[in-house]
């Protein structure tokens, strides 16, 4: 990998996200990120980020509307957005899909298969649909 891949991380949880942010820093990526959906909307569009992990429960604006505008504008919709959250019912997992989420994964998380989805979307990122 020639160049390092930036990810937005999004959650206002600040144990969680030293916690992935450290995992993903050992893994070589470039991690920035927010604590409420409204600063996540104004760092997507000012950094344009290879990869975003969206929290859905946020103040301010909610993961669904943040992925929803992202997903919804041509400059910013070939984002991978995986919805990262502690809700695990079937309608928020549909929910995420309609508004463009590329993947969805339950808190806590099965840190082998949260590396393996961002892998995946961040070598595949158009077709991660």
């Amino acid at each position: 990998m020639n160049k390092t891949k930036k990810i937005l991380l999004v959650d206002d949880e600040p144990e969680l996200v030293e916690m992935v942010k450290m995992r993903l820093s050992s893994h070589g990526y470039e991690v920035v990120t927010a604590v409420d959906g409204a600063e996540a909307l104004k760092k997507a569009k000012s950094i344009n980020p290879d990869l975003i992990i969206l929290d859905l429960m946020l103040p301010k604006m909610d993961g669904y509307q943040v992925c929803r505008i992202l997903k919804f504008d041509d400059k910013y919709k070939r984002i991978p957005i995986i919805l990262f959250t502690a809700r695990a019912m079937d309608s928020d997992k549909v929910m995420g899909m309609e508004v463009g989420a590329d993947a969805y994964l339950n808190k806590p998380f099965e840190p082998r298969v949260f590396m393996e989805t961002i892998e995946k979307l961040l070598q595949n990122p158009y077709n991660s649909r």
